[in-house]
């Protein structure tokens, strides 16, 4: 049995003495590679059967096939659906088949992990509500914006300025009656905002002392810190007495009326439902309202005082 062991290996060392080796760049070129490969396979495998102590040499075709042995790459043409499907096939759970994360060229899984936008604090913006920038109305109003508030603040005599507006009468709270309005106008001592609105849309009214004190016969009272002002051109605009006359206001027990010398600028009727504007010597105003008869929507007197009795 060892001779006829010998007696083939020295045929088969022979034969393959006398066939011709392939050159790299035949093997580059061949198209004839892989079935050399194989046959060098199978030799190399017969022939360690044969005599397990015969020398094998791995070709270079061989150390190509190594090189070629397929490996998942990670690349823009790469599916990862198949990828899963051939992991599940080998037997990999399902949940492990995950997708890979894709990092940059020049960033780490690391870097990537901790990289993130900035977080922006921004200080939380509240829009302030009108009581909070109007803190010295003690009550609401259905005629005062902020704007005319400023406006008004700012025109008001030097001794009530810093006080609480008090609102002592509204057509809305207490019921349409210039009666009731000279009534209550006895609340507080002190000057006065008489504030009124038309249908259309148009904020006027003068400032008065309190408390309103009714005249039998038309008898003007007042000082010079008396004034005008109105809306209707879009920002608030102001008319002082211009010394031409002393007709301040006028109170009756069925009229309220503002200036004098032509016209009233302000004139207000018993039932506080209707009133007139036009122009006058005493604050030299236009008309006050959008019409020179108009129909009122509501009227408001506000008060001035320190006093923590009207604070709510």
């Amino acid at each position: 049995m060892y001779a006829f062991k010998e007696k083939v290996t020295e045929k088969l060392s022979r034969f393959l003495a006398d066939s011709p080796s392939p050159t790299p760049a035949q093997l580059q070129e061949s198209p004839q590679v892989d079935s050399y490969s194989k046959g060098a396979k199978s030799l190399s495998s017969l022939f360690t059967f044969i005599h397990p102590s015969f020398p094998i040499k791995k070709s270079q075709a061989d150390f190509k096939a190594v090189q070629s042995s397929p490996t998942r790459w990670r690349n823009s043409n790469c599916s990862w659906q198949s990828q899963n499907t051939d992991l599940q096939a080998e037997g990999i759970p399902r949940d492990e088949c995950r997708e890979p994360t894709i990092y940059n060229e020049h960033e780490s899984p690391v870097s990537a992990s901790s990289t993130c936008e900035p977080e922006m604090f921004e200080d939380a913006f509240e829009p302030q509500s009108p009581w909070k920038l109007m803190p010295n109305l003690t009550d609401d109003s259905s005629l005062i914006n902020v704007e005319l508030y400023e406006f008004l603040q700012a025109s008001l005599p030097n001794i009530v300025k810093g006080c609480q507006w008090v609102l002592l009468y509204s057509t809305l709270k207490h019921g349409i009656s210039l009666r009731t309005l000279i009534r209550r106008s006895a609340d507080i001592s002190g000057p006065a905002l008489l504030i009124v609105g038309d249908r259309k849309g148009a904020v006027f009214g003068g400032l008065l002392d309190c408390p309103l004190k009714p005249c039998p016969k038309r008898k003007y009272q007042g000082t010079n810190h008396s004034f005008v002002f109105t809306t209707k051109f879009g920002a608030p605009r102001l008319f002082r007495a211009t010394g031409a006359n002393r007709y301040f206001y006028l109170c009756l027990n069925d009229l309220l009326a503002f200036g004098g010398g032509g016209n009233f600028a302000l004139s207000l009727d018993e039932d506080l439902l209707a009133g007139s504007s036009g122009p006058c010597q005493t604050f030299g105003n236009t008309c006050l309202a959008h019409d020179s008869g108009f129909e009122l929507k509501n009227v408001e007197l506000w008060g001035f005082t320190h006093s923590s009795r009207y604070l709510t």
